[in-house]
């Protein structure tokens, strides 16, 4: 179990936060909105819609597992909060001190470098907040709009798993592994953007 630090980050135009029971409409809004955007890549968006209250279950399980340590997902909001402009986290999934990032984007707000942003900001967080070593993204080869990410944030493409997932038509896909490693991010010269992070109690985290 590693309890992340990191329950609030704020940058210029994005929240980007774990989630709260009152979220739900916001969630339902975003995904029942976007599926078609979603689906070709984004397994879980194939087994939508759902109803509301399958968002509240959603929600009161992404909060549980942050608190317990289990998984740390974040919605990414508005400056206000008043809508949910995509998801992101930082996914315990690949082994200790290391952690894998994914991304879905609100169709409204696609094409606006928010998912960059989002990413931007975990890949801070994760190694000068959260002192991870290393930190993946997945993709799949087609999807040229996500694998464009880590390629402009310094990641690597380290492989292609070959036939390893299933599209949404259920034929075999490649899976596209990009990686970033400590040492490497500490000798990429990156944009500087402005950054603020908070804990579970709303105090602000200093940064390495």
């Amino acid at each position: 179990m590693e309890l992340a630090k990191t329950y609030r980050i704020e940058t210029e135009r994005l929240v980007i936060r774990c989630y709260q029971p009152d979220d739900a409409h916001m969630m339902y809004a975003a995904i029942t909105g976007s599926l078609e955007h979603l689906r070709p890549w984004v397994p879980w968006a194939r087994q939508e819609p759902k109803e509301l209250e399958w968002m509240v279950g959603f929600i009161r399980m992404f909060r549980g597992q942050f608190d317990l340590g289990q998984d740390a997902v974040y919605g990414i909001f508005d400056k206000a909060e008043s809508e949910q402009i995509g998801g992101t986290g930082l996914h315990n999934r690949i082994g200790k001190d290391a952690r894998e990032i994914g991304y879905w984007i609100n169709v409204k707000h696609a094409n606006k470098g928010y998912a960059t942003e989002a990413v931007r900001a975990l890949v801070r967080i994760a190694f000068e907040i959260e002192q991870m070593q290393r930190l993946e993204i997945r993709c799949d080869p087609e999807n040229v709009f996500s694998r464009r990410i880590p390629l402009r944030l310094g990641f690597r493409h380290e492989m292609t798993l070959r036939s390893n997932s299933t599209d949404g038509d259920g034929r075999l896909v490649d899976l596209m592994v990009w990686a970033l490693n400590r040492r490497e991010y500490e000798v990429f010269e990156d944009e500087d953007i402005p950054l603020r992070a908070y804990d579970f109690m709303g105090r602000e985290l200093p940064f390495e």
